[in-house]
């Protein structure tokens, strides 16, 4: 889901960094020194996942995991993308350092909505927990899939051909990792449960 460099208009790009500035400020100030590991953990699924990338016009399909990052990190899940992105960018030139904001914006800003809109599910019995997990994978790709096309429409307007290729790409990544999300909600809820939301953590 990276975008690459050259592709996307000034005013996008500028939107992007402001929004991921924000985000990961936010995610810093809420990050408990205690769980730094937790989020260097999840940076690194992160970054591992989404090396095995195909490319779809200017953007790449790939899994993501991002589902599960918001599920556990909550707004942090902004400051741990970013980091992971920019590893990317500077090491398999994945994405790019001008395209870093708008890229960490289409991956967290799903997460940290997910968090909110699933979290307080997960924790309730499986007829609940499971198809909110479920959701919550695969909403959180779906999401980050129409950010690209938004960010490619608002670009130009002759994208929208592509944009709409990048979602439709994106629906089997959305099956796996709504499932994805589900085995690991299931097996924290077994062995470390306050690692998942309901816990006091925003």
């Amino acid at each position: 889901m990276h975008i690459s460099e050259g592709v996307l208009s000034g005013p996008v790009l500028g939107v992007g960094a402001a929004v991921a500035l924000v985000g990961t400020a936010i995610g810093l100030k809420k990050l408990d020194p205690d769980r730094v590991p937790q989020a260097g953990i999840l940076a690194a699924a992160f970054f591992v996942a989404s090396l095995i990338h195909v490319p779809v016009g200017p953007a790449s399909v790939h899994l993501i995991l991002n589902g599960i990052v918001g599920l556990l990190l909550g707004w942090a899940a902004f400051p741990a993308i970013l980091t992971a992105l920019l590893l990317q960018a500077m090491m398999f030139q994945y994405g790019g350092i001008t395209t870093l904001g708008v890229n960490t914006v289409i991956m967290a800003l799903p997460a940290v909505l997910c968090y909110f809109l699933f979290g307080s599910l997960v924790q309730k019995e499986p007829r609940f927990s499971v198809p909110a997990a479920f959701v919550c994978g695969a909403g959180s790709v779906f999401l980050g899939a129409v950010l690209v096309g938004a960010s490619l429409m608002f670009t130009e307007g002759s994208f929208l051909e592509v944009a709409g290729l990048v979602v439709t790409a994106h629906i089997p990544v959305m099956i796996i990792e709504g499932v994805l999300t589900v085995f690991c909600v299931a097996f924290l809820r077994k062995v470390k449960p306050e690692l998942l939301p309901g816990h006091g953590r925003m």
